[in-house]
């Protein structure tokens, strides 16, 4: 299971997708199975023009799936 945060409009050019977590897991043919991936707001920092980490406001994506280019996604506002 990987998951991935994209920043819809920040103050800098960022990745589309970036890899915030991972979790390696095994299923046998059909089985399923909860599986717990945590988001915390430090994970959102990043350095902006004047070199300091910070987490801007603003609304953002998650992406959780097997891979970069599956899975399920959802919107989510960080509000300061």
């Amino acid at each position: 299971m990987q998951l991935y945060v994209r920043d819809e409009v920040g103050s800098v050019a960022r990745p589309v997708r970036e890899l915030k977590g991972f979790r390696r897991i095994t299923l046998k043919p059909g089985e399923s199975r909860p599986v717990e991936l945590r988001l915390a707001a430090q994970d959102l920092a990043f350095y902006g023009l004047d070199m300091k980490r910070a987490v801007e406001a603003g609304t953002f994506r998650v992406f959780v799936g097997p891979n970069s280019a599956e899975g399920v996604e959802a919107v989510f506002e960080v509000i300061h």
